[in-house]
């Protein structure tokens, strides 16, 4: 296979599935993962796809089935529900505990209503960030990286880096997706690695799901079910998921 024929099957390949590992390329092009690596590099510079860490993500605007939702359509969707998941869930933080907070609205709702309490909070959520800015007696941390422009949210390597250097006691976040049997999973991989890391930095893992959600499998596999200890939801959800969920030790509250 000729240079520029990689090339355009590189492109091909990360267009078509969103975002695609140096490994994986590797495999397909027959071509060691060095030379992937600087295939990837002379094609980010030349406009065709986005360096990811271990890979890389598609540029195409026409993408949306991988991309992320806008924030503003996300803080009316299912609004009610979160309110009520977001209330559910303050009441699981206890005064001077270290949690994390992901970009989500469930998770903004959170910063807006959680009281002013000594607490330490950690997160890549620029809103989030700015919602617990006010609020005295709470330290806040922000990841920094790369600005994802539709969730308002830090990702990339720098953002993960940054997590590498705290431990938690509870780590909030939400999902695209929950499926019994594949798990956790988000709109594109730059989310799922920065979700995946903050699982891995957490005493407690606590999903705030709506309904919704379940059923759902997204583009990006984040975690299994199995690295969840709470699932905070909302009544709509099957009592059958219920019981599949508990029969898995897995806490699941009803708000």
């Amino acid at each position: 296979m000729l240079v520029a024929e990689r090339y355009e099957r590189i492109v091909g390949l990360v267009n078509e599935r969103g975002s695609i590992r140096v490994s994986e390329l590797s495999e397909l092009c027959q071509v060691t993962e060095e030379t992937i690596r600087r295939d990837l590099d002379r094609l980010e510079q030349g406009g065709r796809l986005r360096r990811s860490h271990g890979g890389a993500v598609s540029i195409k605007d026409s993408q949306h089935q991988h991309a992320e939702i806008p924030y503003s359509e996300r803080e009316i969707t299912h609004a009610e529900e979160k309110r009520r998941i977001a209330q559910e869930a303050i009441k699981r933080i206890a005064p001077n505990e270290r949690i994390l907070l992901d970009a989500s609205t469930t998770a903004w709702y959170m910063a807006g209503d959680v009281p002013d309490i000594q607490l330490t909070v950690l997160t890549n959520s620029i809103k989030v960030a700015t919602e617990l800015s006010g609020k005295e007696k709470i330290e806040v941390i922000a990841t920094g990286g790369i600005v994802a422009q539709r969730s308002l949210s830090f990702v990339g390597p720098l953002a993960e880096r940054s997590l590498d250097a705290y431990y938690v006691d509870k780590v909030f976040l939400s999902c695209k997706g929950v499926h019994l049997e594949r798990g956790i999973s988000e709109s594109n991989e730059l989310q799922a690695r920065i979700k995946e890391k903050m699982i891995g930095r957490a005493e407690e893992v606590i999903l705030l799901a709506d309904s919704s959600k379940f059923g759902v499998q997204a583009f990006t596999h984040v975690a299994d079910l199995d690295k969840v200890d709470v699932i905070i939801t909302d009544r709509k959800i099957a009592k059958e998921t219920v019981e599949r969920l508990e029969a898995r030790g897995i806490k699941v509250v009803i708000a």
